[in-house]
């Protein structure tokens, strides 16, 4: 908490006659979405400025890029608030709505935040999820398996194009491994634009989404 408002009151250069958001970053999509993106935490100068999931920095430029050629979104792009996007069929969430000091979300941060996301969960009925990496694959698990869901022991290890499929009272769901999005793994080519439309097409199928024509 004390880190994301640091943030949003000293600001960076490029954004400084900007009003930083600065509050924890809410889930983003129809609530009945039958598919799910999990990621990390807010950006400190994306998410945590613009007050939306992915919005304003260049791991959303990723994310919502691959989303659009899938057809889970109504444009390519995320710039603000009333930038006119939509998700289609698909919601964001992440197991920690604060921006993290360089991105790496302490271990109470991330139990801080597990009760939103066990609540968001619960008024959820996703039939498939796509986990943007290993952080929010081990955070996701223990929340899934609360919510009815029966995950195996050993855990399933998180991998990039890892498919699990988990039973439940609620139905089954497909849980998908994809790379974060992240700047590290995009501008390294370890994630390319290419693979992540492919988890996300995949994942769309999984979940009964009518294919982008």
């Amino acid at each position: 908490m004390a880190w994301r408002e640091l943030v949003a009151r000293e600001k960076r250069a490029a954004f400084r006659d900007q009003d930083y958001w600065g509050r924890p970053v809410p889930g983003l999509g129809p609530a009945d979405a039958p598919l799910l993106i999990v990621g990390l935490a807010p950006a400190a100068h994306g998410g945590n400025r613009t007050g939306r999931m992915f919005t304003g920095d260049r791991s959303g430029d990723v994310l919502f890029a691959a989303m659009y050629a899938a057809g889970l979104a109504n444009q390519p792009t995320a710039v603000h608030h009333g930038d006119g996007l939509e998700l289609l069929h698909t919601r964001i969430t992440a197991p920690v709505h604060c921006a993290p000091p360089d991105n790496k979300p302490t271990t109470v941060e991330r139990d801080t935040c597990g009760a939103w996301l066990r609540a968001e969960l619960a008024l959820l009925r996703p039939r498939a999820a796509v986990v943007l990496g290993a952080y929010g694959w081990q955070a996701l698990l223990p929340v899934l398996a609360d919510a009815g869901w029966v995950v195996p022991r050993p855990r399933p290890r998180f991998g990039h194009g890892v498919h699990v499929e988990l039973a439940g009272d609620r139905g089954p769901l497909h849980l998908f491994g994809s790379y974060h999005v992240s700047q590290q793994n995009t501008f390294t080519g370890k994630l390319t634009p290419a693979m992540l439309e492919d988890v996300l097409r995949q994942a769309a199928r999984a979940a009964e989404i009518p294919a982008k024509r």
